[in-house]
């Protein structure tokens, strides 16, 4: 900060002639104790920091210059290693403030300013503007940004993947809000868009080329760690960041898309043109929307279609959830159409079942209309031997609690019941009173009682059903006995 010369001259004036002391004078002044040194000269003189002896670095100094200069930002610590197998014996800090007195200074680049034409070209971005919670799950949030390079018109949308699933959704989206589409869109190079690049050889992601045919576009992409080659999306993510983002909150992605579409159509779009300053970016898009390629009719299909496998409980898993498909379709390979929005599981071209997008993880979705029947077709397999035994005995269910309370295997006596009930259909029920009258729940004991039973009426010798085949129908032919006997 300046002093004034009025101060300059009385605080000279106290300490020269006067001889006040330099604190005295501060406090009387209302100064600080280093503005009167320094006004009388008491402040002491930059001490001169030495150069680092660079003795030991000397003898490698060549070596040193040869590897900068064909690798100017090699590492102090990389060339400590260097000159270490080579005979040096100083420190990393010395060979350190070396390197810095000799490194070359990088040239600077100069760039070529270029303005694209009318509806030729949209730079595309993404920018992770924070998380959010959904349900027990934080998600990463990003926003997509697609900006028409002559007009400054923008698209903006939050995600929450970066599949490109969710690059082509967002770029159909930029088409249909935009009014058309221009006829290169620009990115940079990360995975969702370019799966394998060496130079100009590159190989895209499948889904974006076949949008991208589909819509006549070609992409392209801009040079590697050149983020100025795509300035424009990335001035108006600067733009975004500092004009929505600050001190701004929300907590479902449906109300910051809402806001974030207010804020381009309310604010973005009526600020002026950085180039034509006269006008608003609004008024230069209507003059480019009619020079913008038209969209198709019908436009593009971008729900992502997976085929998936229905497992033994009957759902379907997706982005680390559950959705619930018809019992029937059990152990069938489906095939999953899913956008942001919703998940629908097809059947050809039968939809089947369709369930909420969520963005949870770990979530289970089901529909009561897909379990309907299941109890039913259960209880048919699994338990009509059961309920043919409850129909026809009615303190069936009081044996069963005894061999429950007892640790019996229920299944296996409710089987052997099952064979006793084929025999004595019509006496098994009094059998059953008998046994459970008695205190006691034996399936041996109740075969006991129901031949006893047989035998009090004077019945036949029952017949199992499930005889063999071949010992129906048999003659049997009698013959003499008295052979034994000899």
């Amino acid at each position: 900060m300046t002093t004034a010369a009025e101060q300059v001259a009385e605080i000279r004036r106290l300490f020269f002639v006067e001889h006040w002391p330099v604190g005295t004078i501060g406090r009387q002044l209302q100064v600080h104790e280093d503005v009167v040194r320094r006004v009388t000269g008491l402040t002491s003189p930059q001490r001169v920091v030495p150069k680092p002896k660079a003795l030991l670095c000397e003898p490698y100094a060549a070596f040193i210059d040869d590897t900068l200069a064909r690798y100017p930002t090699l590492r102090a610590t990389r060339l400590y290693e260097m000159v270490r197998q080579r005979g040096y014996c100083g420190s990393v800090r010395t060979l350190r403030d070396f390197v810095a007195g000799v490194r070359p200074t990088p040239k600077a680049k100069a760039y070529l300013s270029i303005e694209t034409l009318v509806a030729e070209q949209a730079q595309v971005d993404w920018a992770h503007v924070g998380r959010i919670k959904v349900g027990e799950t934080q998600r990463d949030l990003w926003c997509f940004v697609l900006v028409l390079s002559w007009s400054r018109a923008m698209f903006a949308e939050l995600v929450f993947d970066l599949t490109a699933a969710s690059l082509c959704r967002s770029l159909m989206r930029a088409g249909l809000a935009l009014g058309g589409l221009p006829r290169v869109w620009l990115f940079d190079n990360p995975k969702t868009v370019v799966l394998e690049r060496h130079g100009d050889a590159v190989r895209f992601h499948p889904l974006l080329l076949e949008l991208a045919g589909n819509l006549h576009v070609q992409p392209r992409l801009c040079g590697v760690r050149r983020p100025q080659s795509k300035g424009k999306v990335e001035r108006s993510i600067r733009y975004l960041r500092d004009a929505f983002f600050a001190a701004r909150s929300f907590h479902r992605l449906e109300d910051g898309n809402r806001e974030l579409r207010a804020f381009v159509a309310d604010i973005a779009h009526r600020r002026p043109h950085p180039r034509f300053e006269s006008r608003t970016v609004e008024e230069c898009l209507a003059e480019e929307q009619p020079k913008l390629m038209p969209l198709p009719n019908p436009v593009p299909e971008t729900d992502l279609a997976v085929p998936v496998v229905v497992d033994r409980t009957a759902f379907v898993r997706f982005d680390r959830n559950r959705y619930s498909v018809p019992w029937d379709l059990v152990g069938r390979t489906l095939t999953l159409a899913a956008n942001d929005l919703e998940v629908r599981v097809l059947d050809g071209d039968r939809v089947v079942a369709d369930h909420l997008r969520s963005w949870e993880r770990g979530a289970t979705f089901e529909k009561p209309d897909h379990r309907k029947g299941l109890l039913a077709h259960r209880k048919l397999v699994e338990f009509k031997g059961r309920d043919l035994l409850r129909e026809s005995v009615p303190r069936i269910d009081e044996l069963a609690e005894a061999w429950v309370n007892a640790g019996q295997n229920v299944g296996s006596n409710t089987s052997r019941t099952l064979r006793l009930w084929e025999l004595y259909a019509d006496l098994l029920p009094k059998a059953v009173d008998i046994l459970l009258d008695r205190g006691t729940y034996d399936v041996g004991a109740l075969a006991l009682v129901c031949e006893q039973l047989r035998r009090e009426r004077q019945r036949v010798v029952p017949i199992p059903v499930s005889v063999p085949a071949h010992g129906k129908d048999r003659d049997v032919i009698p013959h003499d006995l008295e052979a034994y006997d000899e």
